[in-house]
Formats: C-alpha cells, structure tokens, sequence
C-alpha cells in the first residue's frame, strides 16, 4: 500500500471513488451522488488541488487502483487555526478491516503536526457507524457531543457525533 497526496493526475481515480462513497454509503456525506456526479474533472481537480489550509491523501494498491481517500483542511482565522477538521473518510469495501482506514489516519495525523500550529483534529461520523467510530476511538479521538438530525436524506434523519484529537 502507498499512501501520498493526491495530485491533478489523481482526479479521475478520486471522482471514481467518491462517488463509489457517495452511493455505497450516502448517508455518510453531506454531499450526494446526484450532485457530484455532474462535476468536471476541472471541479474535481480544484477540489484534491494541495493548498496552504488542505490536502486529500490517497491508499493505492500495489496495483495503483485507488481503495482510500480522506480529506484535511486547516483553519485559517487566527483565533481557530489551531484546529484542522477531516472530511471525506472513506475506505473501498472490499478493502475493509485490512488497515487501510487506520493507515490514511496515521498518515494525516502525522501530516497534521506539521501544520504549524495545529492542536487538533476534529471529524463528524455517522452516529451508528460503529466500525468507523472504533477505528477513529483506537487512534485516541474523543467523543465531545452529538448533533442530532444533522444530516437529512429524504424522510430520514441521521445524527453525527462530533470527535476531535488533541495533539497538543
């Protein structure tokens, strides 16, 4: 497994994973598979583009298919840019329970001490995502709340509980 920043070269590899997310696992995101699969790949590049506050790292396999993303972007106003939040975990299925999740975490939490300045690392899970809330548990994040029906699909309602790291 090799895990790197994603580049310009990785958006159709990325867009092809994301939406595999958005459809295997909606309520998951904010986002939906109907919105993001009418985005160019101009769209997807900005999107996985590195910039000063955030970058998307990738697991590959050994064959270069993309099986992991996940997403950190840092805080930029001066009274918050000590925190960094994670967006977009997601792990292909059939590459589940095999240490690709806890690798692309190891690897932005340590990517994350060198932001300078950075004191922790925040995330939203699905409230009954179980696995996922393990995973993030064994790492060291915290569970500091819950916000019930943040999310909505259609008729149902889908509470996120609110974890953060303290590096510092």
């Amino acid at each position: 497994m090799n895990i790197r920043i994603l580049t310009e070269a990785d958006a159709q590899n990325y867009q092809t994973l994301r939406l595999r997310a958005l459809q295997t696992n909606p309520e998951s995101f904010g986002s939906t598979y109907e919105r993001e699969v009418h985005f160019t790949i101009e769209q997807v590049e900005e999107r996985i583009r590195q910039a000063e506050d955030r970058f998307v790292l990738g697991a590959f396999q050994e064959d270069g298919s993309l099986m992991g993303i996940v997403l950190l972007m840092r805080e930029l106003d001066r009274k918050s840019k000590h925190k960094a939040t994670i967006y977009g975990m997601y792990t292909a299925p059939e590459v589940r329970g095999q240490g690709v999740g806890k690798a692309l975490l190891i690897e932005i939490i340590n990517r994350a001490n060198d932001f300078d300045g950075v004191e922790q690392i925040h995330l939203q899970v699905i409230a009954t995502n179980e696995s996922a809330k393990k995973l993030y548990k064994s790492l060291g994040f915290e569970t500091y709340g819950v916000e019930p029906r943040a999310l909505k699909d259609g008729d149902r309602y889908f509470d996120e509980e609110l974890m953060v790291l303290f590096l510092k």
